[in-house]
């Protein structure tokens, strides 16, 4: 029997094959805007570099949505002006 994350992965590869995902290089200014807004948000929020990350790939990629289930991320996401859903 295939383990939870196996079924995981081989969801995420056919969603690749059937372009619902999107593959993208990362801005060059993500770094800087991830480093930003741990300098602005860290503290208050209580978010880690990663969480930053994922809110400075959003804001460079120009992501029109901000999916997370991670509430602390979520409450970043909306900080820097993203919609969440």
């Amino acid at each position: 029997m295939r383990s939870e994350a196996d079924l995981v992965l081989q969801k995420f590869h056919e969603y690749r094959t059937q372009n619902l995902w999107k593959e993208a290089a990362l801005p060059e200014r993500t770094f800087t805007v991830c480093a930003q807004l741990a300098q602005r948000y860290a503290a208050r929020i209580g978010v880690r570099t990663l969480d930053t990350l994922h809110v400075a790939s959003a804001l460079e990629l120009k992501a029109k949505q901000f999916w997370t289930f991670d509430a602390r991320q979520a409450k970043l996401a909306v900080a820097a002006g993203l919609k969440t859903g």
